[in-house]
């Protein structure tokens, strides 16, 4: 393998796009060709080297004033144009519909297609169209990388004979030596504001042990659709000289590292991102033992944090008030979670997913 593409979205602020940048550069470093192909540009994406080509796929304005059909077409000659123009050995795809597109669009050309489900897969395909859609073409990929076993009960088995299960890298600016000063009296949170990763079920657990530990406070940090909402349930529990919401950060580490719980509360999730960089610096984890699995497989219960179910804000209250009160039960889930640092180091998960790609590449 000598070139490969990498194809998504954007490269805005999320799990998936950074998971992407650093295989890109690390691919770049090990002396491959990467053409990164997104379908627009956002004004807060994360940075990539200059050397790494960049190109859209997304039609010009001019292009796309034909309706729905007419404009699916146009977008889908100008991806398949660039992977006719740049010839790449292997296609990387990440999420949802763009998954798709790259199988129907590489169709009958020299390069191979791996495609990768970042998520639930009910939740990256909503719908029984979309998920008829991806059980079928998924068939036609050449390699799918899924992020835990129960993503690949989805799909039929023809698939899940092509699927191999790779994990995520640990952001390289959350490997630091693990901090073991005095904690902060804060638990805290990190995720897009939207439904599906439920802050409001933590305010509602932080409010049934807020009067027990009056000098503990609640930080959550991210932006989203629902920080309104958010903020006047803060009201609601007259809370809001407890919980605050400082929006996107971009020295998240330093801010967390001293923290005595990193709580997640997700309705669904693929591998959380941020629960790996919380654990990579030590902090003990409260997860909700969400599908498709990702938190429990990080997370061994009772031994590098703990898992509580899905909605369940008193079982998260209750988790809250067994690390807040057991400083040597803290400090052990603290001091477990902190070995990831080396099962998912960058340059280790890098390295499978580049041999992987090799492979498909040979086939």
């Amino acid at each position: 393998m000598k070139r490969i593409a990498l194809f998504i979205s954007s490269l805005q602020k999320g799990g998936s796009e950074r998971v992407m940048v650093n295989l890109a550069e690390y691919l770049h470093k090990n002396r491959y060709e990467v053409i990164l192909v997104t379908q627009y540009k956002k004004e807060v994406e994360y940075d990539i080297s200059p050397e790494i080509r960049r190109v859209y796929s997304e039609p010009e304005e001019h292009e796309l004033q034909g309706g729905r059909i007419n404009n699916f077409f146009a977008r889908f000659r100008k991806l398949r144009s660039i992977w006719q123009a740049y010839k790449p050995d292997v296609i990387l795809s990440f999420l949802g519909k763009n998954n798709l597109m790259a199988i129907a669009t590489s169709a009958f050309l020299p390069s191979r297609v791996v495609v990768s489900v970042r998520g639930e897969p009910t939740m990256e395909y909503e719908g029984r169209l979309m998920q008829l859609l991806a059980r079928r073409m998924f068939r036609f990929a050449d390699g799918v990388i899924l992020q835990t076993k129960q993503a690949c009960d989805f799909f039929p088995k023809a698939v899940r004979k092509k699927a191999v299960i790779l994990p995520n890298p640990i952001n390289p600016l959350f490997l630091k030596k693990r901090y073991t000063g005095e904690k902060e009296d804060i638990i805290v949170a990190a995720g897009r504001l939207d439904e599906n990763k439920n802050h409001a079920m933590l305010i509602h657990a932080f409010a049934k042990i807020a009067g027990e530990f009056p000098n503990t406070k609640l930080v959550i940090y991210g932006e989203g659709e629902s920080r309104e909402k958010l903020e006047t349930l803060i009201q609601e529990k007259e809370l809001t000289d407890r919980i605050s919401i400082p929006g996107s950060v971009t020295d998240i580490a330093d801010r967390i590292c001293k923290a005595r719980i990193f709580a997640l509360t997700s309705n669904t999730e693929g591998m959380p991102n941020s629960i790996m960089e919380a654990m990579a610096l030590g902090i003990p984890v409260v997860s909700t033992d969400c599908p498709c699995g990702g938190p429990a497989t990080l997370i061994e219960d009772g031994v590098n944090g703990l898992l509580v179910p899905v909605g369940d804000a008193f079982a998260l209250s209750d988790a809250f008030r067994k690390i807040l009160s057991d400083a040597e039960f803290a400090e052990k889930l603290g001091t477990n979670a902190y070995n990831i640092t080396k099962d998912l180091n960058p340059d280790k998960v890098n390295s499978e997913w580049k041999k992987y790609l090799t492979h498909i590449a040979k086939k």
